[in-house]
């Protein structure tokens, strides 16, 4: 299963926004640095509104929501990529994950200890993404010191891997992650082969306060306006939008892990209803958990019958044959072709058998790319 590690410097949140997220309380948190030692590992269902309408309409007596894994990892501090802190075992732990969820702190609170002494999520950012260009460069500059000898004797492969590295290490000399660096496909697929901390999809999640939330979400939501001057949160969040998009070709989502936190022990109507109370509309842990699902490159078809209704998650860009492999070999092996209605189509019709007649049920073949969406029903023989 594919994983997203939750980072950031010490007392930003990350742990309870591990717990919000993944609905435990596992991870400890607590008000100094270095909480987490360990890190704490949760599988998460990914919020999808789809499966409940395809039950309905199939009497499904059973929902299978897609699932993906978040770590929570130990806080960083400067110095880390020459071991200062946890720093080792920081890094040791997030070269392990596929994706890295980013959290900084956009709060202000006097009673919460901050590393620096002072909110500035810029910086924080700016600490961590300079540990692991540090990581980086010094694992390439070795590398390339092997591969120089590999390619006096003739080494092809060699050669080929010490192009990509002269091509990266100005790159992240100048501070930049090794993700934004333009390279041609077969050099990504070398890229991949390094390992590199810095090549991994990034996100970054604002922790604002309870008190800040509904109103940052808003003008985040509306754009910038004259309130945005005045908040202290709201500077704080546009700072991150504006320097995630301009450095990290990604975005952020804002979230308050407290007020998480204190919905994981709530059913779903009393934690909607408090969140109302809040002038909140929904959970910004859901809307995180969908970006990350997209960020780690995922995306989801539907099943649906009387028996169950479930999300399959597959690869952006896999073709009919492989998402029928993700429910089981034999249908991969043995596909004939895949039976595929859109979601919005069938749920405007109300039926099967309306999608259909409207021409809206359609077969495909091996070389149909799955869509996200895709409510489907594979024909194979083995």
């Amino acid at each position: 299963m594919l994983s997203a590690g939750i980072v950031g410097l010490p007392n930003v949140g990350k742990s309870t926004l591990f717990n919000a997220v993944t609905r435990t309380r596992k991870a400890q948190a607590a008000n100094y640095p270095f909480c987490t030692i360990d890190p704490n590992v949760g599988v998460v269902t990914v919020p999808d509104a789809r499966l409940e309408v395809l039950a309905k309409i199939s009497h499904t007596k059973k929902v299978v929501p897609a699932a993906i894994e978040f770590v929570d990892i130990a806080g960083l501090v400067k110095g880390a990529s020459a071991g200062e802190g946890l720093g080792n075992q920081f890094l040791s732990h997030i070269r392990e994950v596929t994706a890295i969820v980013q959290v900084v702190r956009c709060f202000e609170d006097d009673d919460i200890h901050h590393v620096s002494g002072s909110v500035d999520p810029v910086r924080d950012i700016e600490v961590i993404n300079t540990e692991l260009v540090l990581a980086d460069y010094a694992a390439l500059t070795k590398r390339l010191e092997r591969l120089n000898k590999a390619i006096r004797v003739g080494d092809k492969v060699a050669k080929a891997e010490a192009a990509v590295i002269e091509k990266l290490l100005p790159h992240l000399n100048e501070g930049r992650p090794a993700l934004t660096l333009e390279l041609s496909e077969e050099e990504k697929r070398v890229v991949k082969e390094f390992f590199l901390l810095t090549n991994k999809p990034t996100i970054f999640a604002c922790n604002v306060s309870e008190a800040d939330l509904a109103t940052v979400s808003k003008l985040v939501q509306d754009g910038a306006g004259a309130e945005v001057q005045t908040l202290p949160a709201a500077i704080h969040v546009q700072a991150v939008q504006k320097y995630a998009a301009a450095h990290f070709a990604t975005g952020a989502v804002v979230i308050s892990a407290q007020i998480e936190s204190e919905l994981v022990d709530l059913p779903e109507a009393e934690a909607q209803e408090y969140l109302t109370g809040l002038g909140v509309a929904s959970s910004g842990v859901g809307s995180l958990i969908r970006a990350v699902y997209h960020l780690l490159g995922l995306r989801t078809y539907l099943t649906t019958g009387e028996q169950e209704t479930r999300a399959w998650t597959i690869r952006s860009g896999d073709k009919a044959p492989a998402a029928a492999g993700v429910i089981h070999s034999d249908f991969e092996r043995g596909f004939i072709a895949a039976e595929i209605t859109a979601y919005d189509d069938l749920v405007a019709l109300g039926s099967f058998a309306k999608a259909r007649e409207a021409g809206k049920l359609r077969i495909e073949g091996k070389e149909y790319v799955v869509q996200d969406g895709d409510v489907v029903e594979f024909r194979f023989n083995v």
